[in-house]
C-alpha cells in the first residue's frame, strides 16, 4: 500500500469526523439524547485517532541514527496501537458508562429530555447527514484499499496489511457507520414508543461495538509491533532472485522482518561453490543483492552469508544460556 493512499484516507476521515462530531454534540446539547453524546465522543475520539496516525506517519520518516540504525518505521505501528487504546477507553468505555448513567436516570424518573424537547427532530437530521458523510469517508478508504489488496478480501487485507493506516481507517469508518445505525435505532424507537430505554440500548450497543473494534485493532497491531515477516509472495520473490543468481547453489535458510510498512530486512545464508575464491564469492553476493532489490524494492537492510550448500544442513540450535555466576 502506498503511504499517499493511506494518508489520503486518513485526511478524508479526519475532515468528516470533525464536522460530524460538532453537529452530534450540538444535537446532544439541544435534546439530551445519550446516543448523540456517545456518538459525539466517538467522532471526537476518531478525529484524535486520525491525528495520531498522521503524526506517526511523519515521525516514521526520520532518518536512521546510531542508536536506531534501522530507522523509525515502526513508529507507525506504535501510533496505530495507541489508536486502539483511545478507541477502547474514550470511545467504547465512555459510551458504556453513558448508557449506565442514562439508565440510572430513567429508573429515577429522569433522563427523558429528548421526549420533552422541541428539537426532537434534530438528532434524526444529524444522524442522516452523518451517515452520508461517513459513507463518503468509508468509500474513500475502500477505493484506496482496492488499489492495494489485489484479489484479497477486505477481511484478509486488514489482517495481512503491513501498513496500519488503511486497515485502521476501514475499521473505524465501518464502526462509525454501524454506530450511527445503532444511534438511529435508539433515538427513533425512543421517539416512536416514548420510552427512553431504547436510547440507553442504542448507546450501549455503540459502546460494545467500539470495544470490539478496539480489541481487534489492538490484536492486529500487536502482531506488527512484535515483528512480522515479509508476505509469502515477497519471500518467494526474494528466494527465487537468490536462487537464480549466477554462482549461487541454493538458499540454505533465510529470515525476513518488516522494520516498517515499506521496509524489509533480509538475512540469508546462501550456498556457493567450494572452489570459489574470496573475490568470486564477493561478486556472487553483489549479484544476489542486486537481484533481490530488483524484485523487492522494499528491502532496505540486506545481509547475505556465504556457505557451502549441503543437502543435510540443519541450522544450529540456539546455545543454552550460561549458568548464573556462583553455580
Amino acid at each position: 500500500m502506498s503511504t499517499e493512499g493511506g494518508t489520503k484516507a486518513v485526511v478524508a476521515a479526519l475532515t468528516a469526523n470533525l464536522i460530524i462530531a460538532v453537529t452530534k454534540l450540538g444535537a446532544w446539547l439541544l435534546t439530551g439524547a445519550s446516543s448523540m453524546l456517545a456518538e459525539s465522543i466517538h467522532s471526537f475520539a476518531d478525529s484524535g485517532n486520525q491525528v495520531l496516525l498522521l503524526v506517526g506517519g511523519k515521525r516514521a520518516k526520520r532518518e536512521a541514527t546510531p542508536s536506531h540504525p534501522f530507522g523509525f518505521g515502526r513508529e507507525r505501528y506504535i501510533f496505530a496501537f495507541l489508536v486502539s487504546i483511545v478507541l477502547f477507553s474514550i470511545g467504547g468505555l465512555f459510551a458504556l458508562y453513558e448508557a449506565y448513567h442514562k439508565y440510572e436516570e430513567i429508573q429515577e424518573g429522569h433522563g427523558n429530555e429528548l421526549l420533552d424537547s422541541q428539537w426532537w427532530w434534530v438528532p434524526l437530521a444529524v444522524l442522516g447527514a452523518a451517515i452520508v458523510a461517513e459513507g463518503f469517508s468509508f468509500r474513500t478508504a475502500i477505493v484506496e484499499a482496492n488499489k492495494s489488496r489485489g484479489q484479497q478480501s477486505i477481511t484478509k487485507f486488514i489482517r495481512s496489511a503491513k501498513a496500519p493506516e488503511l486497515p485502521v481507517i476501514l475499521l473505524e469508518d465501518f464502526a462509525a457507520l454501524i454506530g450511527l445505525v445503532f444511534a438511529l435505532f435508539g433515538v427513533g424507537l425512543t421517539l416512536l414508543t416514548r420510552n427512553g430505554i431504547f436510547d440507553v440500548i442504542g448507546t450501549a450497543m455503540i459502546g460494545l461495538l467500539l470495544v470490539g473494534v478496539a480489541i481487534t485493532l489492538a490484536l492486529e497491531t500487536k502482531s506488527l509491533l512484535l515483528g512480522e515477516a515479509a508476505t509469502p509472495e515477497a519471500v518467494r520473490r526474494i528466494e527465487a532472485a537468490i536462487a537464480d543468481t549466477d554462482g549461487v547453489t541454493g538458499v540454505i535458510h533465510m529470515k525476513t522482518l518488516h522494520l516498517g510498512p515499506e521496509e524489509i530486512l533480509v538475512a540469508a545464508k546462501i550456498g556457493v561453490q567450494a572452489q570459489d575464491s574470496a573475490g568470486d564469492v564477493a561478486a556472487t553476493i553483489d549479484r544476489a543483492e542486486r537481484n533481490i532489490r530488483s524484485v523487492e524494492p522494499m528491502v532496505t537492510a540486506l545481509y547475505l552469508e556465504p556457505d557451502i550448500y549441503r543437502a543435510d544442513y540443519v541450522p544450529d540450535a540456539r546455545p543454552e544460556a550460561p549458568a548464573p555466576a556462583g553455580h
